[in-house]
C-alpha cells in the first residue's frame, strides 16, 4: 500500500482548490478575466496529481482523523468520570468521619452522665450513713434519740405529721409489739418482717424502722402528711 505523506495530501488539497478556482475563473468570462494558457496548463497538471491519489487511501486518512477525535473524546470522558468518582469518595469519607465523631461524642456524653448519676447516688448513700452513723451504733435508744433520728431522716417539712402517727402507734417505742396482730416497731408494721426490706436490723435499729415507715407513707399516701390525714379519718393507716 502506498503511504501518503502529509505534504502530499496538502498539495493534493491545494491542487483541488486551484482547479476549482481555475474553472470558476474560466466560467466567469469578462467579470473575472480570461484564464491564461499557463493557468490552464497548471490546473491540468494539478488535477492529474490529485487523480493520482487512490480513493481508498483518502478514505483511510479521513477514518484515521475521526478515530483520533473519538479517542480524544473518550479519554476526556474517562478523566471526567474519574474526577467525579474521586470527589464523591472524598465527600462520602468526610460524611462518614463526621458521623463517627458525633457518635463517639454522644457515647462519651452518655457515659459521663451515667457516671455522674452513680457518683451522686453513692455520695447520697454515704451522707445518709454518715448522718446516722453515731445513732445506729448504740445498743439502746431513748425517745429523744429516736425523735432526733426521725427529724434527720424525715425532714422538717413532714416530721410533725410523721410524729403524730408514731405517737399514736407506738409512743416512740421502737420495740413496741402488738401480740394480737403481730405489728411491730415505731410505725407498727404488720407484720414486722416487712421492715427487713429496709435493713436486717429492723428489730433493734430505730433508723431502719423510720426509713421503712417513711417509704411506706410516701408510696401509699404520697407523704407522711397524706398518711396522717388518712389516719385522722380512719384511726389507722
Amino acid at each position: 500500500m502506498t503511504r501518503i505523506s502529509v505534504r502530499g495530501f496538502a498539495v493534493a488539497s491545494a491542487t483541488a482548490v486551484t482547479t476549482v478556482g481555475a474553472v470558476v475563473g474560466v466560467a466567469s468570462g469578462s467579470q473575472q478575466g480570461q484564464a491564461t494558457s499557463t493557468d490552464v496548463e497548471a490546473t491540468a497538471a494539478d488535477a492529474t496529481l490529485l487523480a493520482d491519489i487512490p480513493a481508498g487511501q483518502q478514505t483511510e486518512v479521513q477514518t484515521a482523523s475521526l478515530t483520533q477525535q473519538a479517542d480524544t473524546a473518550s479519554t476526556a470522558a474517562d478523566a471526567e468520570a474519574r474526577k467525579s468518582a474521586e470527589e464523591a469518595a472524598r465527600k462520602q469519607a468526610a460524611e462518614d468521619a463526621a458521623a463517627k465523631k458525633e457518635a463517639a461524642e454522644q457515647a462519651a456524653a452518655e457515659k459521663a452522665a451515667k457516671e455522674r448519676e452513680e457518683a451522686e447516688a453513692a455520695a447520697s448513700r454515704s451522707e445518709e450513713r454518715g448522718a446516722l452513723g453515731d445513732l445506729v451504733q448504740q445498743s439502746s435508744y431513748s425517745v429523744s434519740d429516736v425523735k432526733a433520728m426521725a427529724q434527720q431522716i424525715v425532714g422538717g417539712g413532714q416530721f410533725q405529721c410523721f410524729s403524730e402517727i408514731v405517737e399514736r402507734e407506738s409512743g416512740w417505742n421502737y420495740q413496741a409489739s402488738n401480740p394480737s396482730s403481730g405489728a411491730y416497731g415505731l410505725v407498727q408494721a404488720l407484720p414486722g418482717t416487712k421492715m427487713a426490706s429496709a435493713g436486717a436490723d429492723w428489730k433493734t435499729n430505730p433508723a431502719t424502722q423510720i426509713k421503712w415507715g417513711l417509704n411506706y407513707m410516701n408510696d401509699r399516701y404520697g407523704s407522711p402528711c397524706g398518711a396522717w390525714d388518712f389516719w385522722q379519718a380512719n384511726n389507722w393507716y
